[in-house]
């Protein structure tokens, strides 16, 4: 995997707060997000980095590993593993400070390889074979809005096994879940690499989501519209009552709180569903209905 400067990514410093880093994280989300960019990949591959970022940089412990060892972070622990086992058997003085960025990068890369292939762990002394990390692997998991609703399990084959996961109800378009020791096995008995599942949620015929607010449509016939009442609108729930007051007109947005998408790993807590009212116009009256209309329309104030 290429490395990507979180900080970077999300337009911050490295002293940046955790509220710094949630307020930069909702902002450009809007603003890549796939509902809003539908046509655009450069929109898409944004969104997906700015969802990497924030989920290493909002997690304190995978922040400090992320700060201290950059695009080394996943091997941090191994990282560290290897230097006190460095320190015991008197290595060269790797970590001294007066020590040239090359000669460090060297060892790095003896301890844990290229980062585009798999990594090696400390090994071959005393006549033992290296042990190498397994490469990652990376996979895409379509889910319809429906679906990614509601908290439910799912069977991947890996490496000829089931492998039951749960996907948590709020799992947005984009978002990477990381399955640890599922990617390629290590050698010589190193540690197996991870899997990186992405997630890619289809689009619904019925609701537009937008972060964790769902929007649809609704049409009401015209005397709903001018003398008020009560409707049915759908949510993904099922249907509910929903109140129109008198004189609504065409493209009023209506909210129902609550009745939106769940938000991500937080139980109970839902976004807003937000309802556009389509005003349908009768059609084939007949002459007595006509007749009403233009009584009505004689009775408007003239100017």
């Amino acid at each position: 995997m290429a490395f990507i400067d979180y900080y970077k990514i999300l337009g911050l410093e490295k002293k940046a707060s955790a509220e710094d880093i949630k307020k930069a994280y909702r902002k450009l989300a809007r603003k890549h997000h796939p509902d809003l960019n539908p046509n655009d990949k450069d929109a898409h591959l944004k969104f997906q980095q700015i969802n990497e970022a924030n989920e290493v940089l909002s997690d304190p412990e995978k922040r400090k590993k992320y700060d201290e060892y950059g695009e080394n972070w996943k091997q941090a622990d191994q990282f560290e593993q290897a230097r006190q086992q460095g320190s015991r058997t008197g290595p060269r003085s790797s970590y001294s400070t007066g020590q040239d960025d090359e000669d460090y990068s060297d060892f790095f890369e003896s301890l844990f390889g290229s980062r585009f292939g798999g990594e090696r762990n400390a090994g071959g002394r005393g006549g033992q074979p290296p042990k190498f990390r397994g490469s990652d692997y990376t996979t895409t998991l379509e889910k319809t809005l429906r679906q990614a609703y509601s908290t439910h399990q799912e069977t991947l084959q890996i490496h000829g096994k089931n492998v039951r996961i749960t996907v948590p109800a709020g799992i947005y378009d984009g978002q990477v879940i990381k399955l640890a020791g599922y990617g390629a096995p290590g050698a010589n008995g190193g540690p197996n690499g991870d899997l990186y599942i992405t997630f890619k949620i289809m689009e619904d015929p019925v609701f537009k989501r937008l972060e964790n607010d769902l929007y649809t449509s609704t049409e009401i016939d015209l005397y709903t519209a001018v003398l008020g009442g009560e409707i049915l609108v759908s949510t993904l729930e099922g249907k509910v009552k929903m109140k129109v007051v008198a004189g609504t007109q065409n493209g009023t947005k209506l909210r129902l709180k609550g009745k939106g998408f769940p938000v991500y790993k937080q139980a109970g807590q839902f976004g807003d569903l937000i309802v556009t009212l389509i005003v349908k116009i009768p059609t084939n009256l007949d002459e007595k209905q006509m007749d009403l209309f233009r009584q009505l329309s004689s009775l408007q104030p003239k100017n």
